[in-house]
């Protein structure tokens, strides 16, 4: 059942080992660093309860009410849900937030596609990957997932170095694994639960290793450390940088010092194979989440962009037009990406409804690669007050206030302290320290570039153009490697002649 939001800070209270600062946390619930998260992910389980949230944010399965965003994805109705549920998520709180929940537990639907790929180490592991789904649904925990090593010289076998540089094994026991090693992961020092899994296949040629292992983490677990980085919150005045004070979500570096894993938690394990599947997969559901948010990112961007140029009277120039149509462009190109992967959904190995891939991958190429673009158009849009405009304590000040009054009040709609506020929001969104970050995180949140790339390599039908070719070049089938695909025979044409679609979601694609 859905949880309140006091119910999941009593959850993370207690004798968690938390750094910040080289300091021990006493509670992360009223921590500066991070009780603005913790009050955010508390929001949203409240809004679950609330009447005018509820219906949006939760579904009623077999008599009790649940997270929609736990839910397995069976329809495309399901995915219009999720998506619409995020959307009012971030409306309500008023900003973008990444990790809490929804965003991360796809991926254990991918391992649950997997589940003949787990069945070859031992079928256990299939039917706790399954129980898993379940718990998350029924018992509505703060799940995350943990990928990242230190990774220490690449070049070497982890068995080279200090082995702890990935985590691994290091004995069985009849209760569990022992696992040793760390884990960069954002939200962990303040979420219940985390999905841990191998990054990088080093581990060589062997098919058992003891690196190969994935498993889920209570992170109230003993012998668990967090060191988190330094936060952005209470740095300054929340008035001059509102989204950093707010929306600044923490990354820890979790260290494993022996820490048990009951056997029931644990989803694969000495078996490459399964490690090499979920690397592939990993991002089959979760990029979909991910992709949404650099969507209402976007829509931050305009809309301070277009607040600012409308007050300053530069709206009607030609130039100031084509910025802001680039920035709808890329707007509208995330759009197009997701609403084509819902509408043109697949059909998963376990039955479930995958977004379509090669539009899901392509459009997180898209979004990603040119946010830093459209981050300088927006900066361009904005102009240089963003950089150079006086603190609020200044606008407050009775030396000071007539000045900045005077020459930031522009006409009876944008007086000082609204244009204050708009540049405020900009400067912290575009151009602070926070704004930095959160650019260089999507390379951690969403994976490197050359991984999307990847992705989209293995997911993108090339016997489309192959066959369009052969047949437009008459080539004969030898080219096609023995198949006797024609032109026609592309993933989208067969999906559009088929009778598997509706009439309506066959309107909603043309």
């Amino acid at each position: 059942m859905i949880r309140t939001g006091e119910q999941y800070r009593d959850s993370i209270r207690g004798n968690r080992e938390v750094y910040v600062n080289g300091e021990k946390v006493k509670d992360v619930t009223t921590h500066p660093q991070f009780k603005p998260l913790v009050d955010v992910r508390a929001r949203i389980y409240d809004m679950q309860h609330e009447t005018a949230h509820r219906e949006v944010m939760t579904v009623t399965q077999d008599g009790e009410v649940n997270a929609l965003g736990n839910a397995l994805p069976y329809s495309q109705e399901d995915w219009w849900a999720k998506r619409r549920a995020t959307d009012h998520m971030m409306n309500e709180i008023g900003g973008v937030v990444t990790r809490v929940g929804d965003e991360t537990v796809g991926e254990m639907w991918s391992l649950y596609d997997g589940q003949d790929v787990l069945n070859e180490v031992d079928p256990q592991f299939s039917k706790n990957i399954e129980n898993h789904i379940f718990r998350v649904l029924k018992e509505d925990p703060f799940h995350v997932s943990a990928n990242t090593d230190p990774k220490g010289d690449r070049s070497k076998a982890p068995q080279d170095q200090d082995p702890d540089m990935l985590l691994h094994v290091v004995k069985e026991t009849d209760a569990g694994i022992v696992v040793r090693g760390a884990k960069y992961e954002t939200a962990a020092a303040y979420a219940n639960q985390a999905f841990t899994k191998p990054t990088i296949a080093n581990w060589g040629n062997a098919e058992m290793s003891d690196y190969a292992v994935g498993f889920i983490c209570d992170l109230n677990s003993p012998n668990l450390k967090f060191i988190c980085r330094t936060g952005f919150a209470g740095r300054a005045d929340p008035r001059d940088y509102p989204l950093a004070n707010k929306f600044d979500e923490v990354d820890t570096i979790v260290i494993f010092d022996n820490v048990l894993i009951p056997w029931e938690n644990v989803l694969f394990y000495r078996h490459t194979k399964a490690a090499t599947f979920i690397r592939a997969t990993l991002h089959r559901y979760s990029a979909f989440a991910f992709v949404q948010r650099n969507l209402k990112v976007a829509d931050m961007m305009i809309g301070a962009a277009l607040f600012n140029v409308r007050q300053t009277g530069l709206e009607n120039q030609q130039a100031v037009q084509e910025k802001l149509a680039k920035l709808a462009v890329y707007r509208e190109g995330i759009n197009a990406h997701l609403t084509a992967a819902i509408t043109l959904g697949e059909t998963s190995p376990a039955g479930l409804m995958m977004p379509n891939q090669s539009l899901l991958y392509t459009g997180r190429v898209h979004a990603c690669s040119q946010l830093h673009e459209m981050t300088h158009i927006a900066r361009e849009l904005c102009g240089g007050q963003i950089c150079v405009t006086p603190d609020a304590a200044s606008f407050e000040a009775p030396e000071t206030k007539p000045w900045l009054e005077k020459y930031y009040s522009i006409n009876d709609e944008w007086v000082a302290d609204d244009r204050r506020k708009l540049l405020a929001f900009a400067r912290d969104m575009l151009n602070s320290d926070y704004a930095g970050h959160r650019l260089t995180f999507q390379l951690f949140a969403q994976s490197p570039p050359f991984a999307h790339l990847a992705a989209v390599y293995r997911n993108f039908d090339w016997d489309g153009p192959l066959a369009f070719v052969k047949d437009s070049a008459d080539l004969s089938d030898r080219v096609m490697g023995g198949k006797t695909l024609a032109a026609g025979d592309s993933a989208i044409s067969k999906w559009y002649s088929t009778d598997i679609k509706s009439d309506a979601s066959r309107t909603a694609a043309e």
